[in-house]
């Protein structure tokens, strides 16, 4: 169970993303008007998110400032030119971020910790590039970490999703890796050591911290750069006494978590029935074709199996609006699914396969 104040349920949620910046003129330097937009509330510590959409530069650029009129600040993030997005970075108009890419595409948004914001005005501009190796490895960074159970039923997520029963999503501590409201940008595949795995978007912050993206190296950590990368401070604190034993909040950590599942995560998709160590891959940090799980039911699943046919044992699951990365694809039993009818599968792992009846845009998947 998370270690963290109740969440608090949002006075607005986010219907969608903001009227279309796209289609405003190109630019290199743009304000929003953040005071008629919709504020997603939710979250522990509580944070409200104003959702300003994408921009196109005139100029491709990298480093970005954003001034913010009213409370709060502003993350951006760049689009790769593989099509996926790299993490949101927090930004200001004192503290510029480069992103570890050159982009024409920016998404911004605004997060409140209690006022409001009337305006943003953001710039991009040109700078020396970092060197972050996004294609590392072809599914991503991967980290055995301790996993507890989310619950809090009922209560808001930090990106505005209310949560079910028996619900379908991950929390990280930090939010460069905190998905849009129904989006999987950034998923994560998590396995047990019984060999079955879930593949769920990440739609919460925490356990214990929040700037804690661990799965990355200590030259763009954004904090405690001096533990090892794929080591999460509670886990430092918990085992090695790291902070006095506490968390950047400075309180008693009481266990070494590094992810919360919800709790269909972790019942149903790993069949867990204690908190544990679990094998995480941060699929964003990954590379080669990737797809979205779509099912009719907004809190569905896909059944992941050991070969291309749904005789074929039940593997693992994949959570609606999942990302998965399409190692390969092959021929085998045909399937009527929301993407029509198709007898390819996708190998999403070794020895897991997914219809392709129920994911969304793939391309380029080589022949197994």
């Amino acid at each position: 169970m998370r270690y963290l104040l109740p969440l608090v349920a949002g006075a607005a949620l986010v219907a969608g993303l903001a009227s279309p910046a796209q289609a405003e003129p190109a630019s290199n330097e743009w304000t929003a008007d953040v005071s008629g937009r919709s504020v997603s509330w939710g979250g522990s510590p509580k944070i409200g998110l104003v959702q300003l959409g994408t921009h196109r530069l005139a100029r491709p650029a990298n480093a970005v400032t954003a001034a913010v009129t009213g409370d709060g600040v502003v993350d951006v993030r760049g689009l790769r030119a593989d099509g996926q997005w790299t993490e949101w970075y927090e930004t200001s108009a004192t503290q510029p971020v480069t992103l570890p890419v050159t982009t024409s595409t920016i998404e911004s948004r605004v997060v409140l910790y209690s006022g409001k914001a009337s305006s943003v005005t953001v710039s991009a501009v040109t700078a020396p590039a970092r060197s972050d190796d996004f294609a590392a490895a072809a599914a991503g960074r991967a980290y055995r970490v301790y996993a507890t159970r989310e619950g809090l039923v009922g209560g808001t997520t930090a990106n505005g999703h209310v949560i079910r029963s028996r619900d379908h999503f991950v929390a990280l501590p930090s939010r460069r890796g905190l998905a849009n409201k129904n989006s999987g940008n950034y998923s994560v595949q998590v396995c047990a050591s019984n060999g079955r795995c879930e593949w769920a978007p990440v739609w919460d912050v925490g356990p214990w911290n929040t700037k804690d993206d661990y799965w990355n190296p200590a030259a763009t950590r954004e904090s405690f750069k001096d533990l090892p990368q794929g080591k999460p401070e509670a886990q430092a604190a918990y085992e090695d006494g790291y902070n006095g034993g506490k968390d950047a909040s400075g309180r008693k950590v009481a266990n070494p978590a590094g992810i919360d599942l919800a709790d269909g995560t972790f019942w149903d998709g790993l069949k867990l029935t204690n908190n544990g160590w679990v094998t995480v891959t941060y699929l964003w940090t990954g590379s080669g074709p990737v797809g979205t799980v779509r099912t009719s039911d907004a809190a569905g699943t896909v059944n992941v199996r050991s070969g291309a046919t749904s005789t074929a044992s039940q593997v693992g699951i994949a959570a609606n609006y999942a990302q998965v990365r399409v190692t390969c694809q092959l021929t085998g039993e045909s399937v009527t699914g929301t993407q029509g009818t198709s007898n390819i599968w996708y190998r999403i792992a070794s020895g897991k396969h997914v219809a392709k009846a129920y994911v969304a845009g793939v391309s380029g998947a080589a022949t197994c």
